[in-house]
């Protein structure tokens, strides 16, 4: 029975083939891979920067830096996936005016993970559950990175109301 397959009920079956088998896959582990990059991104700019003895802003302005080029790293991590899958049809295509070759899904990938989605590149087959995945990691990911800066900065705002909670040396 195909992925397509329709039962005697009218609906259609919930078969999972090999090549979307293979993507999820190829997408859980990239989204592992992804969530340890961005927690050790925080992680250490959250214990190193203080240590530094520069001004809280510019600690700030540091933690977010980093975050900014963990978000990079990951836009990267998935487009050289793309890249990595192209020849292989059957795991599904991402069709656009490829003109820059690599970097081409480089952008594809910048605009998935943002979730502005121009539409000038469109996934085609399986490889859809990867776009998908990487638009979940995106938005979750500019999420965690917001909230994280919003806590720093409120320590910065509390420490300047005289409450004691931030250190604005």
């Amino acid at each position: 029975m195909g992925a397509l397959a329709v039962l005697e009920s009218g609906r259609r079956a919930f078969d999972v083939d090999r090549p979307h088998l293979i993507v999820a896959l190829i997408a859980g582990g990239t989204t592992i891979l992804c969530v340890l990059i961005h927690y050790e991104a925080m992680s250490r700019g959250m214990r190193v920067l203080p240590r530094l003895g520069i001004p809280r802003r510019m600690r700030i302005c540091g933690l977010i830096l980093g975050l900014l080029l963990a978000h990079v790293v990951e836009v990267w991590l998935f487009a050289i996936v793309y890249w990595l899958l192209d020849p292989y049809a059957q795991l599904g295509q991402i069709t656009g005016p490829f003109d820059e070759g690599a970097l081409d899904f480089v952008y594809f990938s910048v605009v998935t993970f943002s979730t502005l989605g121009y539409g000038d590149y469109v996934a085609n087959g399986p490889i859809t559950i990867l776009v998908g995945t990487e638009a979940l990691v995106g938005l979750a990911f500019i999420a965690w990175t917001a909230s994280i800066a919003f806590m720093e900065m409120q320590r910065d705002w509390d420490g300047a109301n005289g409450n004691g909670r931030g250190n604005n040396a």
